[in-house]
């Protein structure tokens, strides 16, 4: 199977429109951006194919929030590290090879995006901004789709996004109308045919983004 991007090259770092968060101001470190979803296209999956599914996992997430976005601290480069959901996509047809720039989001939707928008049939999971978000009433909502990169303005490290595709021998996986990233990998359990994945980098840190 092969899998590839317009939007940027595996390892390259994610262009400022596809992400939640670009840099910002002294005063206000981050600033809102375009949060478009990248393109992506996919070809010579198996003959058993019934449908793709498609994720995108920050690895690079701090575990502790202790230092996260304070002007006055950098979160450390040796804090464990865990997973933050940007995207969750599932029961992409068969027939599907595409998925256009844009296409399933396209700027910032306070409190989530509830139906957004996606390849015919197929539905989407609940991103970890739902959590990130809970306490902040200007924000807080569910939010499903794709919400892009917004790491911490003060993080010594540069993010990873791991955008990975997986071919599947069934054409829907088993899964409430409501599902995160734990339920979707136990629904994929026996049928995974093939997968690959498009790293690309991110981060809002001044210094590290020259």
């Amino acid at each position: 199977m092969k899998f590839h991007s317009n939007s940027f090259t595996h390892g390259a770092a994610i262009p400022p429109e596809f992400a939640f968060g670009k840099i910002g101001s002294d005063s206000e470190p981050i600033a809102l951006s375009d949060n478009r979803n990248p393109h992506f296209s996919w070809s010579e999956a198996p003959i058993e194919t019934q449908s793709f599914a498609l994720v995108c996992l920050d690895t690079d997430a701090p575990t502790a929030a202790d230092d996260v976005n304070k002007k006055d601290r950098e979160v450390p480069a040796d804090l464990p590290r865990g997973e933050f959901v940007h995207w969750l996509l599932i029961d992409i047809p068969d027939f599907c090879t595409e998925i256009a720039a844009g296409s399933c989001s396209d700027g910032v939707t306070a409190h989530g995006k509830r139906a957004p928008q996606g390849p015919e049939r197929s539905r989407q999971g609940r991103n970890d901004y739902t959590g990130w978000f809970a306490n902040d009433p200007d924000m807080a909502g569910e939010y499903f789709g794709y919400d892009g990169p917004c790491p911490p303005f003060n993080d010594a490290i540069v993010h990873h996004y791991h955008f990975r595709l997986y071919a599947l021998n069934t054409a829907h996986l088993k899964l409430p109308p409501v599902f995160d990233w734990a339920q979707m990998q136990r629904a994929m359990e026996g049928h995974v045919l093939d997968q690959l994945e498009i790293v690309g980098t991110y981060t809002l840190n001044p210094r590290l983004a020259t």
